[in-house]
Parts: structure tokens; C-alpha cells; sequence
């Protein structure tokens, strides 16, 4: 279990384990001397190993491992001795003192549990919240807490904005698997439980990792299972094809079969595999409606190979007609989802799970919450976040993703009644179900520091945590990320919160404004182009003339998308007057001369807004300044870079926005500032 770092600090992310600072040293120095680990399965070399390395980290003093429970400082034990430890995945962490002396308890129902409550124990530590007194119960809110990779076999990633593969190169393994079991650990201290190796877009190459290929996974499943991650794999509906079979079609008989016997030899080699992950009849991938089958008859017959192994079959909505004619009006790609799936309502196997973006188009850096939370009932289903940042920055910009997904989670559907929110529907509060939970499309690469921006390793961090608990709030996962990442110096502290928790908003502002997208350049979605997708048939317009913009989705007029939501919401978006106006553009087409409740016009506020992006990247570059002192050399350096790239693209958002509309309109700025004619 062996530790491999590497030349840069930001390698180790959140779990360097550097020095308490004096205060917290002093009051935890000669505490923890003694360590006991207990029917911990095969996770008990990681639970040791990390205790050893976050004591010594620290607290500078290594602990002995001890086979007395009632000798050690700290015990981890399963099953406990207490009855309410919960699931296999909760945890109590408890805190005695007994003359000076602390005594940590740390049980569970299982394995997991207490590798949780390990990396639980050495986080409160560092923030310095252990004391005599302290219990925690604690345990996950959600079954499924996935990470998707979209990497290829030759080592690319789409969307990958940190460096190639960690997993694979030239239809490989890479050599450094150690880096893939540093990227395990990291996962397990966030609860992670489940990760998908490979591209949802699978190619010939990677449709043998269910084939000849098989020990790939073999090799990479056995690295994740020390930290108590299954893995799943992308797997290409139309397999039985590449096979040498003449058919895909679900409801064949040969083609159950063929999927059955599969299954079972995936299951030979790795027994504990998740299971698989689809993308079917979404922009050109193969699926059921080949062969004039439904979605459900494609996922059920996956699911029905699967659950003698107790797999699940995780299948994406992101299905949408990407060959639109952009002279239709009425079609409309935001309706798709809930178009195709909402009928087929009650319909899923018990093993067969949805996963729906959390927006209807496509992870903009302002959607709605996709309709199909709260229209489904009786079906199980996670939500898709996207921690890697298509189309907010692409990891070349600071842009802190856990504030736009915490108004995600909070929004409520009123499926039944107020409260309804959208977490309690992944954590599987409001419809019974067998799964529920979250996926986010990961954001890691090969670069030394993991997500090719210092600052955007905080995405990761805080997925993780709203993965395993919806509930928490934006500022005690900020908080918890800058401590364990930068230390404990206010000053720093400070700043690199205030740079995190404005970045969503300053994005915002010098991008696209009020929801209405996809102002991008084609094909890469990195930097501005107005009309870059606006002829195109992917369905992504904005509808710009030279007196309004907008798409307008209401019912009486529109598309009608505005209906796809419960009551309370489809009234309060199918109205100008009552639609939010961060997404008024998405919901509606707006004179450009329409008066905000700021009282400003609609092309005021684009260009007021534009112009107040790039001085609040300005601001970032001088805080960040300040505390050049007080953080280490490399990343000071790195993130500066950073930063200063971000301005310079920020004013090319603002110089091609702003001077987009003026050509438009021919309205002026009012405050007389430089657009370009």
C-alpha cells in the first residue's frame, strides 16, 4: 500500500496530511500513539495504511499498529458493538476522553463504513473538531455515487481538459498503475462508490473490454476494490454485431442469450463488477430504435443479464434528435428527454436505472432542472452532473461548479407537493426505488495536479461530497476544501474562498447571459461564437435578430417545454412577468429593449454584465496576489497563470458578445464604454 508522490505538492489534493498548524498541533501532539483494526475484509491494508500516513502527516508521529481494541487510541472495528450503525456504508466515529487522553471509536455494519469513517475521522482532525464528547453517525444519502469517465483506449478523453488517460494509452493499460490506486484513494475519502473506466461513446476498440480485452478491467478492478469501488463499464449496444452476431435487436432471442452469457463471463472474472452504462440512439450510437424497439426493451434486456449477478444497467436519457432542421420552430431539443421517457414511466426493471442530465440541453452554464425529476415516479434514476468543464472554462478557468449544483438539488418539482426537491428524489426520499444517486462526468487527466487547474480539484472534492450528502451546504464544503487543500491561514483562507464562491457568477457574466447557451465555438465549446451553432442541426439556438432574442418554450405560443413541468413551475416559467430572469432567455423571446426589475434594458444588462465579468476577473488576479507569500511557490505560479489566461479570454467573451448585439441593435452602452463596430 505503498504511497507513490510525485514532484508537485498538488498532487496529493485535499489528502497531503501537512503539519496542524501550532494550536491544533499542541492539542493533539502525543494523542493517537496506538491504532486498532478489526474484521476490516480486504479494505483493512488501506484503512491502516491511511491512519499511519494522516497521523504521521499530521501530527509528525507514526502509530503502532496493536491487536488489543481496549490498548489503542484508535479503533476501527466491524461490526461494532452498538446496533445502530446502519448500513454497510455508515459509520459512527466517537470521541472519549479519559484523563488528557482521547480514545476514537470508529464502527460500522461493514467494510466500506469504516474505510469512510477513517477518511471522516482524519478530515474532522484536521479541520479540528476532535474533542472529548464528539460522536458522529453519518452515512451516505444516496446508494450510487458514480464517476463517469468518458477516456478512450488510445489514451484520449473526451472532454478531458487535464492531460491524457490515467487509465489507458494506445489501447493499453498505462504502466503507472500506482497513479491509478493514488486516484482510488482519493475517490474512497470522498465517498465515491462506483466508477466508469471507459467513453459512454464506445469505440471498436473498447467494446472488447467485454471481450478480449476483459483483463483490462480485470487488473483495474482489483486496484478500485482495495478502496472499496466497483467499477462499471460503457458498453456499445451493439456488441452482439461486432461479435458475429447479424442482429442487435433486444427482443431476439439470440441476442438475450448472447447478453446472458456474456454477462456471466464478465461476472467469472470480476464478481463484483456494477454493471453497465448506456448510450443508446443518442447522437449516433447504436440502440433499440434500430430494430423498432422501445427504450425499454433495450434497458430490460441488459438488466435482465445483469441482476442474476446483482448488477444494474445504468442508461442515459441524453437522447435528443441531433439532425434538426434549424428552420423548425417548434422542434425542440430541450423537450427530448421528457418526450421519451416520461411515457415509459413504471415500465424499467428493478435493476435498470435512468441517468438524467441535470439539465434538459446539455450542462450550460445556466439550464433549468430537466423536467424528468419529478415527472417520473416509478422509476430509478440518478442525476448526471458534469464535473469536467465543457462548457464553463474547461479547466483553463476558475469556475467552482457546487454552487450551481446545490440550486440543482434544492429546486423543488412539487411532484409531491412543496419540498419536493430533487435531492430527496436521488436520495430516494419522495418515490420509492430500488436505486437512486448521483453520476458526475469526471474531470481528472494525467497533468501533475489531476484536473489541470489547482482550483478546480475543489469540483471533485465538492462533488464528492454532495454525492454523498445533498444536504450539506455550499460554504461547509468550500470551507472543508480550502482547509485540508491550502492550511489553515486565515488570510488564505479567506481569499481562496471568495475566488471559489464568486467564479460561478463571474463566469456567468462574461459569457452568455440570462440561459441562453451555446454562444460557443463548434466542436471543441471553447470561446465565444455567437452564431456557431445557430444554423447547425444539433438544435441549440438562441434565435438572435435585430430586435429580440430568445426561444420561446412557453405553451401558449412556444414549444411548449414550459408544460413539461408540474403546475407550480410550468406557471411560473410560461410567464415573461414570473419567469426567473436568470433563465428568461431560455423561456422566452425578448425585446432587446424589454426593462429588467433592475431597470435596466435586456442589452444594458449584457453589456454591464459583460463588462462587470472581466473586472471581476481582474479582482480574482489581485486577491490571488495578496497571498502569494502565505501558499506554495508552484501553485501560486500555476494559478496566477491561470487567472491571467481567464482575463485575457474573458475580454474576448466581452469584445465578441457586446459587439455581437451592438451590430444587432445599434444601441449604445449608456456609460460610453469601448465596443467594437
Amino acid at each position: 500500500m505503498a504511497f507513490h508522490p510525485r514532484k508537485t505538492r498538488d498532487y496529493g489534493c485535499w489528502l497531503n496530511y501537512e503539519r496542524l498548524p501550532k494550536g491544533l498541533w499542541q492539542r493533539y501532539s502525543g494523542q493517537f500513539s496506538t491504532v486498532s483494526v478489526r474484521n476490516a475484509g480486504g479494505l483493512a491494508p488501506a484503512i491502516e495504511e491511511e491512519l499511519k500516513r494522516g497521523l504521521e502527516g499530521l501530527l509528525g508521529q507514526s502509530p503502532r499498529l496493536v491487536e488489543d481494541l481496549e490498548a489503542a487510541a484508535v479503533t476501527v472495528c466491524a461490526p461494532g458493538d452498538e446496533a445502530d450503525t446502519g448500513g454497510e456504508e455508515s459509520f459512527r466515529l466517537r470521541v472519549q476522553e479519559d484523563q488528557g487522553q482521547l480514545k476514537v471509536s470508529i464502527t460500522s455494519a461493514g467494510e466500506r463504513g469504516l474505510l469512510y469513517g477513517t477518511f471522516a475521522f482524519l478530515r474532522a482532525l484536521q479541520l479540528g473538531q476532535i474533542a472529548g464528547g464528539f460522536e458522529s453517525a453519518d452515512g451516505p444519502r444516496t446508494p450510487l455515487r458514480l464517476l463517469n469517465h468518458w477516456d478512450n483506449l488510445d489514451g484520449s478523453i473526451e472532454r478531458g481538459y487535464a492531460g491524457r488517460s490515467i487509465f489507458f494509452q494506445d489501447n493499453r493499460l498505462v504502466e503507472d498503475l500506482d497513479r491509478v490506486r493514488d486516484y482510488a484513494r482519493l475517490l474512497a475519502s470522498i465517498g465515491i462508490n462506483g466508477v466508469v473506466v471507459n467513453n459512454v461513446n464506445v469505440s471498436r476498440e473498447a467494446t472488447e473490454l467485454i471481450g478480449s480485452k476483459v483483463g483490462m478491467v480485470k487488473t483495474l478492478a482489483a486496484i478500485f476494490r482495495v478502496y472499496g469501488i466497483r467499477l462499471f463499464l460503457s458498453i456499445n449496444f451493439a456488441s452482439p454485431l461486432e461479435f458475429g452476431l447479424d442482429t442487435a435487436d433486444p427482443v431476439n432471442s439470440q441476442v438475450q442469450n448472447w447478453w446472458k452469457e456474456r454477462a456471466a463471463k464478465l461476472y467469472a472474472e470480476i464478481p463484483d463488477l456494477g454493471g453497465f452504462l448506456v448510450k443508446a440512439d443518442s447522437e449516433h450510437r447504436p440502440g433499440p430504435f434500430t430494430y423498432g424497439r422501445t427504450h425499454v426493451e433495450g434497458a430490460n434486456m441488459l438488466a435482465e443479464a445483469l441482476k442474476p449477478f446483482g448488477g444494474v444497467v445504468i442508461w442515459r436519457c441524453f437522447v435528443y434528435n441531433c439532425q434538426q432542421d434549424w428552420r423548425d420552430t417548434k422542434t425542440d431539443r430541450a423537450r427530448a428527454a421528457y418526450d421519451h421517457f416520461q411515457p415509459l414511466d413504471g415500465r424499467f426493471a428493478d435493476n435498470a436505472v435512468l441517468q438524467i442530465k441535470n439539465g434538459p440541453v446539455d450542462f450550460q452554464v445556466r439550464e433549468p432542472v430537466s423536467p424528468l425529476f419529478g415527472g417520473l415516479e416509478r422509476t430509478n434514476q440518478i442525476l448526471e452532473l458534469q464535473i469536467t468543464q465543457e462548457y464553463t472554462g474547461q479547466q483553463r478557468h476558475l469556475c467552482y461548479l457546487v454552487p450551481m449544483w446545490k440550486e440543482v438539488l434544492d429546486f423543488d418539482t412539487y411532484a409531491r407537493g412543496p419540498g419536493s426537491t430533487v435531492a430527496r428524489i436521488v436520495t430516494g426520499s419522495v418515490f420509492p426505488m430500488h436505486w437512486s444517486g448521483i453520476a458526475g462526468v469526471a474531470n481528472v487527466g494525467r497533468d501533475p495536479n489531476w484536473t489541470g487547474h489547482t482550483l478546480a480539484q475543489a469540483n471533485l472534492y465538492g462533488y464528492g461530497r454532495l454525492a454523498w450528502d445533498p444536504g450539506l451546504p455550499t460554504e461547509q464544503i468550500t470551507r472543508e476544501w480550502v482547509v485540508l487543500t491550502f492550511g489553515h491561514e486565515p488570510a488564505v483562507v479567506q481569499t481562496v474562498e471568495d475566488l471559489l464562491l464568486g467564479s460561478w457568477e463571474t463566469y456567468e457574466n462574461y459569457t452568455v447571459p440570462l440561459g441562453i447557451g451555446w454562444m460557443c465555438n463548434p466542436g471543441h465549446h471553447f470561446g465565444p461564437s455567437p452564431e456557431g451553432y445557430e444554423f447547425s442541426r444539433w438544435g441549440t439556438y438562441h434565435r438572435a435578430d435585430c430586435t429580440a432574442i430568445g426561444v420561446d418554450r412557453s405553451v401558449k405560443r412556444g414549444t411548449g417545454y414550459a408544460g413539461q413541468y408540474r403546475p407550480e413551475n410550468a406557471r411560473l416559467y410560461e410567464s415573461v412577468q414570473t419567469c426567473p430572469e436568470e433563465l428568461l432567455l431560455f423561456f422566452h423571446r425578448i425585446p432587446y429593449t424589454h426593462v429588467l426589475k433592475s431597470g435596466k434594458t435586456l442589452i444594458q444588462h449584457i453589456y454591464d454584465t459583460h463588462f462587470e465579468g472581466v473586472e471581476q476577473v481582474e479582482q480574482m488576479i489581485e486577491k490571488w496576489k495578496q497571498i502569494e507569500e502565505k501558499v506554495d511557490p508552484e501553485t501560486f505560479a500555476h494559478v496566477l497563470q491561470r487567472l491571467e489566461e481567464q482575463l485575457e479570454h474573458a475580454r474576448e467573451w466581452c469584445d465578441v458578445i457586446n459587439t455581437y448585439f451592438y451590430r444587432f441593435t445599434h444601441i449604445p452602452d449608456a456609460q460610453g464604454r469601448k465596443i467594437y463596430p
